[in-house]
């Protein structure tokens, strides 16, 4: 019988930097929700906006931190990208809310919230890393 090693074995101070992230991020997220409450009928702009400027970030962060001259500290990606974007944005949210406006009858609303967050995401964080990309290359060829 072989005994296997635990699987966060090594990993604690990952695991660390990702929950102290993951709670900034989240409780900016709560905050956002609560200087901007929806209803539960109405549309969503307060989490399609979180999430839309989560991944614009994300975006930015990845590209900075994986391109970039710098080596960063192996901490700061799971801290910033994994722990408080992942923190930040939100799947589970942006689910219970289109839940909700089905609920409530609103088929159309619904639908237009699942497929314009997803739009408004994947355009942010392209447009995001392009900027963040172009940036780069400029102080590079600038150098």
């Amino acid at each position: 019988m072989t005994t296997r090693e635990p699987v966060l074995r090594g990993q604690g101070r990952v695991v660390a930097a990702v929950s102290a992230g993951g709670v900034l991020g989240a409780s900016a997220r709560y905050g956002a929700g609560l200087l901007w409450p929806t209803a539960k009928d109405a549309f969503p702009w307060t989490t399609l906006l979180v999430n839309t400027v989560g991944c614009a970030v994300i975006g930015v962060v990845l590209v900075a931190l994986t391109e970039g001259r710098r080596r960063p500290h192996p901490l700061l990606r799971p801290f910033l990208a994994t722990g408080i974007l992942g923190g930040f944005t939100t799947f589970s949210t942006y689910a219970v809310d289109a839940q909700q406006l089905l609920d409530h009858g609103l088929p159309g609303k619904a639908l237009l919230y699942l497929g314009g967050t997803l739009l408004a995401a994947l355009a942010a964080v392209w447009g995001a890393a392009s900027a963040t990309r172009a940036v780069l290359l400029e102080r590079e060829v600038a150098e």
